[in-house]
């Protein structure tokens, strides 16, 4: 089965290259396009997209609350941000937000399918020329007091861990003998004690406590 693909762009130049681009691969099927935010918002409502290839920058709902909004109630759906915006903090916010991946528009062709697989695996996509400083730099709300395992459950720990190491919800969900929404609830709880909201700075934050090599 194709993997079904909605776009909200609201430049109709754009939404003409995205839908060239996955009308053109095999295993993937255009259900949708929006022209802004509040229109994406039903779009995925309407048609739930496996996949979704959303502007950052639109006129009247911008691309953050979109993906806040959409990863609060599908938490499954794979937010994919398309921007002209090569801007760590702009990156961060996204990933918090729930986006599952950051693309710039001048990336290729190949790139951005790329990112749609990488994102339909359950891992985190992060265009090249931002991983480093996504990597090198500490992540501004991360608690600077809390100790290794400090004020985390045993569970937690076995989340944290899996999540590191790649898993995704589901995965973990399966390995732990636990629901998704138990999973989903745990990651809430590191996120909070934590202040540390992506994948990326949870990975960080482990491999400085030790929690993993």
């Amino acid at each position: 089965m194709p993997t079904r693909i909605a776009i909200a762009d609201d430049h109709a130049i754009v939404r003409t290259g995205l839908r060239l681009v996955i009308t053109s691969a095999a295993d993937m099927e255009l259900v949708g396009e929006a022209a802004g935010g509040y229109e994406a918002i039903d779009l995925a409502e309407r048609l739930r997209p496996d996949v979704l290839l959303l502007d950052l920058s639109m006129p009247d709902l911008d691309g953050i609350t979109v993906t806040r909004r959409l990863h609060e109630r599908f938490p499954d759906l794979k937010i994919l941000i398309l921007t002209i915006h090569e801007d760590e903090a702009l990156l961060r916010t996204a990933i918090q937000a729930g986006a599952s991946g950051y693309v710039l528009k001048r990336a290729a062709e190949a790139e951005l399918v790329s990112a749609i697989g990488v994102v339909l695996r359950g891992d985190l996509y992060v265009d090249p020329s931002l991983v480093r400083a996504l990597v090198t730099s500490p992540p501004a709300n991360a608690s600077q007091n809390l100790q290794p395992g400090e004020a985390l459950s045993a569970r937690e720990l076995e989340v944290l861990k899996l999540i590191v190491q790649g898993y995704t919800n589901r995965q973990v969900g399966t390995h732990l003998n636990i629901s998704v929404r138990t999973v989903e609830s745990h990651r809430a709880n590191l996120a909070e004690k934590l202040g540390l909201h992506s994948r990326v700075d949870l990975v960080r934050y482990a491999r400085e406590h030790g929690l993993i090599e």
